[in-house]
């Protein structure tokens, strides 16, 4: 009886250690794709501002609080805008930032077709 009570102790606290390294490894996922305003260039992962702590701090207090990553995606954007964001959705406002690299590679692509076509 001892050894399943043993057991089942070392099993919860494996169990809760598990669901703590899932909100530390969301925590790090988020705060990777925000951007710090104060940094220009760097993501609040990396950035050690007073800005970008106050925003970790946010983001854990979020998740403790049981939001998921897009919620605390669409906070920080109603809060800063869209520029807050490393990977913005597809929307009306964004559709040249998704459509612009395919479009370079399609007018690079024919600029090398007609070259070699030109040289043969």
């Amino acid at each position: 009886m001892k050894i399943l009570k043993l057991f089942f102790i070392i099993f919860f606290i494996f169990s809760f250690n598990h669901l703590e390294a899932n909100t530390d490894d969301m925590k790090i996922k988020i705060t990777k794709n925000l951007r710090c305003l104060i940094c220009q260039g760097q993501s609040v992962y990396d950035s050690d501002s007073e800005f970008a702590n106050s925003m970790k701090v946010l983001v854990d207090k979020k998740l403790n609080e049981g939001f998921s990553e897009k919620q605390i995606y669409d906070f920080f954007k109603e809060k800063y805008g869209e520029w807050i964001l490393y990977d913005p959705e597809l929307n009306k406002n964004t559709y040249i930032l998704w459509l612009l690299p395919i479009l370079i590679f399609l007018i690079g692509g024919a600029i090398v077709v007609k070259n070699f076509k030109i040289r043969k």
